[in-house]
């Protein structure tokens, strides 16, 4: 008999892995602090971007001696500035497992023209991570936002290694834990684990990428918008608050309210319980279900933010066309919207289940999936 169609409906139906569901409190009338229609570089825009870089550094636990900026272009602009100003000093290692990973093997190998060894693995696996050469510069993501692997841990990373390491965290900061003695370079986009606005991305540098920086200088001329030093020494006002280009003070605003809600809820710990939750509540319905499984091979690589599943159902005969059905059919009924896989990825599912997500939504949705897969598997 067909699952007859649920009654609960999640009370936010965006599930969406970017941008992604902003924070449970978010309104638009707390934004009426923003200085708009003021300079960036005025006193207070100034306040307001390195109140936003002080309250990151307290939540995610940065050290004091490591740098934060904000910067243009999102996660993309701050891992491509980070490229282009510290590679080509010694090899690199470009580790991919998912299709952001594949891209930052492509500016390195293709534009940057850089020796390097590139070292993949299929969607769903990981590399392994202790076969890297640590004393070249290994580039990588920690979690892999269109494949729902992450790394378990930085434990493999040597203490003592003689190259940078550069890690693409946008999906995984506020949501995991970050080993910031074993990563140089860190990446994030405001848009992801806090639903903040597209468009402003974060670089922090450890005291080992700030001596690169200020020892190298790269073969290729840089645009004005990656240049992150001034006669050989380190542009200390990036870090403080003045940005290379104009940043919008509005989502700034809104960044400093999602840092805000983040600590209300128990800061780092505190998000990451929210997401460990939200990935729990559909293991568990993984578990109880023999025709879904996630697209991570290991549990213990299986992201708590971009959480990607397929269907192991025989029955199905075109898997990517069966996959865009259930979803259309969930957006449809306005369950559960943008929860289709990524463009590159096997055909799947992907679940955003970052803390911003309440779990109770995603145990309203489940059944959804359910009578969604059935409905399709009869039509």
């Amino acid at each position: 008999m067909a699952t007859q169609q649920p009654v609960t409906r999640p009370a936010n139906s965006r599930f969406s892995s970017g941008p992604c569901a902003k924070p449970p409190t978010f309104d638009l009338q707390n934004l009426v602090d923003a200085p708009l229609g003021r300079s960036h570089r005025a006193a207070v825009g100034k306040a307001k971007l390195l109140e936003a870089i002080e309250t990151t550094r307290e939540i995610l636990g940065v050290p004091a001696d490591y740098r934060i900026g904000i910067v243009p272009a999102s996660d993309t602009g701050a891992y491509e500035m980070a490229m282009w100003t510290m590679l080509g000093e010694r090899p690199a290692e470009m580790v991919a497992w998912e299709s952001f990973g594949a891209g930052w093997v492509t500016d390195v190998v293709k534009q940057l023209k850089i020796e390097a060894t590139t070292h993949t693995a299929d969607y769903g696996e990981i590399v392994d991570m202790a076969s890297l050469n640590y004393d070249h510069d290994v580039c990588f993501t920690w979690n892999g936002t269109t494949s729902g692997v992450r790394v378990p841990s930085g434990e493999i990373i040597p203490a003592d290694r003689k190259g940078l390491t550069l890690c693409d965290a946008t999906s995984a900061a506020f949501a995991m834990d970050l080993p910031w003695d074993k990563l140089d370079v860190t990446t994030f986009s405001w848009q992801k684990v806090l639903g903040g606005e597209a468009a402003h991305g974060m670089l922090i540098l450890s005291p080992r990428a700030v001596e690169r920086l200020e020892s190298y200088t790269p073969a290729w001329p840089l645009p004005k918008i990656f240049r992150l030093t001034k006669g050989g020494k380190l542009n200390e006002g990036i870090f403080r608050g003045e940005t290379i280009n104009t940043p919008s003070m509005l989502c700034v605003e809104d960044y400093l309210q999602a840092l805000a809600w983040a600590k209300s809820v128990g800061g780092l710990k505190g998000m990451i319980a929210r997401a460990d939750a939200n990935a729990q509540a559909i293991a568990d319905f993984v578990a109880a279900h023999n025709w879904i499984d996630f697209l991570a091979v290991d549990p213990a690589t299986r992201s708590n933010t971009s959480v990607c599943l397929k269907f192991t159902d025989d029955r199905i005969a075109d898997g990517a066309a069966f996959a865009k059905a259930v979803a259309k059919r969930l957006a449809d009924e306005d369950v559960a919207l943008d929860i289709g896989a990524y463009r590159d990825a096997p055909p799947g599912l992907r679940i955003w289940c970052g803390g911003t997500v309440e779990t109770s939504d995603i145990e309203a949705m489940l059944p959804w999936l359910e009578w969604a897969f059935e409905a399709e598997l009869s039509a």
